[in-house]
């Protein structure tokens, strides 16, 4: 773990990999650092963006000694079932990149815990990962100009549900009905950092 502070209003945590930045995401929401206002997570970093007046290196002293426990041993918090409706474009050709039948990628992805390790692209859109290497897929040679709201989808070791109708390139599962982003909702993101989803296949 590498920590930096940036200038006055903020530190910046490296971490080796994407499980760490899902641990100390779950570290700091359990004991929150005094001074931190916001915990913002990506793929390889996580930025806390501090309180007027703190202190960044006391905060930066504070988060090298926070303790980062194993994936089995963090309290589980919020869970999110949505229902899928598993009838996507690109649901055989998943198939067939992973070796399995289209019922069993849907019957994979239902099985799966899945993790929301950080947001990006567009509000509410949330990288999700879980521990089943089967269902690591490449993102589709050409993109789509138009991905319609509610779409779920997998791309590398992600899966994702695209909060809004907008070009994209990952491989199309099914679609869900749930409101993934709304701002008559506090807070209007569905789908946030360290919160577990579970998929549930409807028709």
């Amino acid at each position: 773990m590498r920590v930096l502070t940036c200038a006055d209003s903020g530190v910046l945590v490296e971490v080796a990999d994407l499980s760490e930045v899902i641990a100390l995401g779950a570290a700091l929401e359990a004991a929150p650092v005094p001074g931190v206002a916001d915990v913002v997570p990506a793929a390889r970093t996580v930025l806390l963006r501090l309180a007027p007046g703190a202190d960044p290196g006391a905060v930066a002293a504070a988060v090298r000694r926070v303790p980062l426990a194993p994936a089995g041993e963090r309290a589980e918090g919020e869970t999110v079932v949505l229902p899928v409706v598993y009838d996507g474009e690109d649901l055989a050709d998943v198939a067939r990149l992973t070796g399995l039948t289209p019922r069993g990628v849907v019957e994979a992805h239902t099985a799966a815990t899945w993790t929301v390790a950080f947001c990006g692209f567009a509000p509410g859109f949330g990288y999700l990962v879980c521990d089943d290497e089967r269902l690591r897929v490449p993102r589709r040679a050409e993109s789509r100009t138009r991905v319609p709201a509610g779409s779920v989808a997998l791309a590398g070791e992600f899966t994702g549900v695209y909060p809004r109708s907008s070009p994209g390139g990952w491989q199309l599962l099914g679609r869900t009905g749930e409101k993934i982003w709304d701002l008559h909702r506090d807070p209007p993101g569905l789908l946030r950092p360290g919160v577990r989803v579970r998929f549930e296949e409807v028709r």
